[in-house]
């Protein structure tokens, strides 16, 4: 059994496609980022670096709960212990590997600074939004890129970097950018959603996780959204 803490981000949903595509039996627990959940001291006894998500194995490492954050070392760990979606032979494993730190240094960094000046800072900051918006859509061409040369990010076979890169590639969407120029990224995000399990975990988070993140952001004071947002003090 899985302990699962997290909320509707990107980071947390490539968790709930593992844990789904896995079926290994896991504990959703809703962490309230815009009210400090994560502040408090149980869970940074979980995560040092007090964000989501993270999980605990109850059965881990010598069958003593072990506790692992970061979302990528979360699917590397998953991946070795239960022996999917992670090649064993060295080429495999260095191509998944690679497109799934690519995914962890550039994508979701990139992609969430962009999202932080669409929704909460954009005026008076047209340089930082427009270098952001230029880099998503530079990352966006070289995932499509890669994905009209080969089916799946680290060759013929689906991985945990398809499983990594998936939620944060959808978000096209949401940044409302022509999809035209990336026929290849919307094919195979098309295919991603389809996949039974990632579809499962997709309802779960729209339906249930999502709905409890708005009611923690409405409930949430402007000191604390000044907090999770990291905004200036006024």
């Amino acid at each position: 059994m899985i302990d699962f803490y997290g909320m509707s981000s990107p980071n947390v949903r490539k968790v709930g496609i593992m844990l789904e595509e896995l079926g290994v039996p896991f504990e959703f627990h809703h962490v309230d980022v815009f009210g400090g959940t994560q502040y408090e001291p149980d869970f940074w006894k979980i995560n040092p670096n007090r964000r989501v998500p993270a999980i605990v194995d109850r059965d881990g490492l010598g069958g003593e709960p072990f506790a692992v954050f970061e979302s990528c070392a979360i699917l590397i760990y998953l991946a070795e212990k239960y022996g999917k979606f992670l090649p064993t032979d060295s080429k495999g494993r260095s191509l998944a590997m690679q497109w799934t730190m690519f995914q962890a240094a550039n994508v979701g960094p990139i992609f969430g600074q962009l999202n932080h000046f669409m929704r909460v800072s954009r005026e008076g900051n047209d340089y930082s939004y427009g270098r952001y918006e230029r880099e998503t859509k530079r990352l966006y061409a070289v995932l499509n890129q890669r994905l009209a040369e080969s089916p799946y990010l680290a060759g013929d076979t689906y991985t945990i970097a398809d499983i990594a890169t998936f939620p944060w590639a959808d978000y096209i969407k949401q940044h409302g950018f022509d999809q035209s120029p990336y026929p290849a990224m919307m094919k195979w995000i098309g295919e991603i959603a389809a996949r039974p399990p990632v579809a499962k975990a997709w309802e779960f988070f729209e339906t249930k996780v999502l709905p409890m993140d708005g009611a923690a952001y409405g409930r949430a004071t402007p000191e604390q959204i000044t907090r999770f947002y990291n905004l200036p003090h006024r």
